[in-house]
């Protein structure tokens, strides 16, 4: 009985590793384009505006060099969209969305 537990609780551990580990995006086939990862690109966001992320993708848009990431970051009761240039890393966007955007 007790090694039964043991050996479900690794395997929830080793579940929930793997599941967090391999999270995708969306727009995750344009990373071969991007020279900033989405991890450098994740900390420069949340350096911009503290939180934790809900939302992420990597998206062609205009503006800065036509290709960045995007995240929603909750902070509390608010939510922001923050962009983050994929090849520059420069943050090209932070505002709040919702009805009260800035």
């Amino acid at each position: 009985m007790k090694q039964r537990k043991v050996i479900a609780l690794g395997l929830v551990c080793v579940l929930a590793t793997g599941a967090s580990a391999a999270m995708a995006y969306s727009g995750e086939q344009f990373q071969g384009d991007a020279k900033i990862s989405i991890q450098q690109a994740r900390e420069i966001a949340l350096k911009a505006s503290p939180g934790k992320i809900v939302d992420e993708e990597l998206e062609k848009e205009s503006g800065g060099s036509g290709l960045r990431y995007s995240f929603d970051i909750r902070n509390g009761s608010a939510t922001r969209e923050v962009g983050v240039d994929a090849k520059t890393g420069a943050v090209l966007e932070n505002s709040t969305e919702g009805p009260d955007s800035d």
